[in-house]
């Protein structure tokens, strides 16, 4: 029984292959994406670093995540290593760095979708400093398919943002972070926010959606795995029967 079903995940894992367009077909060398969104960074108010790509694994998750480099996230996706903005507060998905080891299609499989070239009911596009994720809806978190919904720390809640992903990056690379994140910044967060592991988060006690941890101040704090991080947060909605 065990080698049938290996041979049915093998043949599934094959007629996937063969639905996935090449990765050179998602290439778009005509109306590059990247050329846009460049300008964007260019005329940023906020700090922005982008991460350098590597070839290899830019073609690799570009062919992973199934889109073209014509729209900005591909393009992010192909052109860099993922995006640090506000000294490295909120981190956009690329296609892995050193400060962020964290592929877009990597980070989402296993949460969003379960094979490559899959669509899933939504899809983790970045996360900031303080554990909250940024998150694209595919359909599974509301009508508003294409808008962008934040997972916050302190409510545990998906606060839908009506943005779509390009009016995110506007958003990031604009506008007043400072008032966005208004309770969430402590005394000389820069430098322990722009030391972070771009695989961490850092996590508060007591937990910032508690009555007791509303004041971040004097909370205390430490970086955690993200990954370990999201996981806990699905299970405190679970537990406070938010989901």
């Amino acid at each position: 029984m065990k080698i049938f079903q290996v041979i049915l995940f093998l043949i599934s894992l094959k007629l996937s292959a063969q639905n996935m367009k090449p990765v050179e077909q998602l290439i778009n060398t005509a109306e590059p994406g990247w050329v846009l969104v460049n300008e964007w960074i260019g005329e940023a108010k906020n700090k922005i670093e982008v991460l350098p790509a590597n070839t290899e694994k830019a073609k690799e998750a570009l062919y992973s995540l199934q889109i073209t480099t014509r729209s900005p996230m591909g393009a992010i996706v192909y052109s860099s290593g993922g995006i640090l903005i506000d000294n490295g507060w909120i981190r956009i998905l690329g296609s892995g760095s050193e400060k962020l080891n964290r592929s877009l299609p990597e980070w989402n499989k296993g949460k969003a979708f379960d094979e490559f070239g899959k669509s899933g009911r939504f899809m983790l596009i970045a996360d900031d400093a303080v554990g909250g994720f940024f998150i694209l809806n595919g359909g599974g978190l509301g009508t508003d398919i294409g808008k962008i919904y934040y997972l916050a720390p302190d409510s545990l809640e998906y606060e839908p943002l009506d943005m779509t992903y390009t009016e995110f990056l506007i958003f990031c690379f604009n506008n007043d972070l400072n008032e966005f994140y208004n309770g969430f910044r402590w005394n000389n967060w820069k430098d322990e926010v722009s030391s972070l592991d771009g695989d961490k988060v850092l996590s508060f006690y007591p937990y910032l959606w508690t009555k007791e941890g509303k004041d971040i101040n004097i909370n205390s704090r430490k970086a955690v795995s993200i990954e370990e991080h999201y996981f806990l947060t699905l299970d405190f909605r679970k537990q406070l029967g938010l989901d």
